[in-house]
Order: structure tokens, then C-alpha cells, then sequence
């Protein structure tokens, strides 16, 4: 999620669609959440463990 948040991010800039940009930068945000909370070992989405 992170990824793909960077990659709507950067081609929501290169190319000028501001919705683009704004969900990149939300999609990153929410992974970079999800990732806080998945490595202090809160479970996220009712899951411990994703396999």
C-alpha cells in the first residue's frame, strides 16, 4: 500500500491530476499507519497474523 501510495503519488505530480496526487498521499498514509500499528503488535482488521 505504501508503494503504490508513492506511485499514485509521484505520477498524480508529474502529470498535474490533483486526484492522483491526493489519493497517493492518502493510500500512504493509511499504509504507513497500518504498519505502525502491525509493528507494535496491535492486531489490525481483527487479525494478529496476516499468512
Amino acid at each position: 500500500m505504501i508503494i503504490l501510495g508513492l506511485i499514485l503519488l509521484v505520477v498524480g505530480y508529474l502529470t498535474g491530476l490533483s486526484l492522483l496526487y491526493y489519493l497517493g498521499g492518502l493510500l500512504l498514509i493509511v499504509g504507513i499507519v497500518l504498519l505502525i500499528l502491525g509493528s507494535v503488535g496491535r492486531p489490525v482488521g481483527g487479525r494478529k497474523v496476516w499468512f
